[in-house]
């Protein structure tokens, strides 16, 4: 008795194949802080401090203008230094050279050891952002695809994908 083997050809509508960097990721943080409350309070901070720094440096020792100049630095410079390390961690956790392609039925992810399909209704929502757009697939967790890897797709592939989010809520 023989078999038959069919085999469905999807239509891929964007495929690409792209390495989560250490860069991508830490741009994304600092979005994500810099355009919430906690990023709001980070400038206030620093604004005090120069200004403080500016109206006092004169008149301190070298002990309170070491810590000026740390106040100065805690967000403009260690924070940043900071969350490079922990994507630089986290980017190590990551499979690189995935494939990622998209279509009609979803989300297809490729890695060297595995593959995963998400369907639409399980994409959480997606964001541009300046030289990246992240697709969600939980509140917390997604995929970065930078300007690099999209090329001149990117507002196509944008509106793409949100008009398959927009279908599915």
């Amino acid at each position: 008795m023989a078999s038959i083997i069919i085999q469905v050809k999807r239509d891929m509508k964007y495929q690409f194949t792209y390495r989560t960097t250490a860069f991508a990721l830490w741009q994304l943080s600092i979005y994500s802080i810099y355009g919430s409350m906690v990023g709001v309070c980070n400038t206030i901070f620093t604004i005090a401090m120069v200004l403080l720094t500016g109206k006092f440096w004169g008149e301190v020792n070298i002990f309170i203008k070491i810590l000026l100049i740390l106040g100065i630095c805690l967000f403009t410079v260690i924070q940043p230094a900071v969350v490079y390390m922990r994507a630089k961690k986290q980017v190590s956790l990551i499979p690189q050279d995935m494939e990622i392609s998209f279509d009609d039925y979803g989300v297809h992810v490729k890695t060297p050891n595995q593959t995963s399909d998400l369907k639409w209704k399980t994409i959480k929502g997606i964001s541009k952002k300046p030289g990246m757009i992240i697709i969600f697939s939980t509140a917390k967790h997604g995929f970065v695809l930078t300007n690099k890897v999209l090329g001149k797709q990117k507002e196509a592939f944008y509106e793409y994908v949100n008009s398959k989010i927009q279908k599915q809520v």
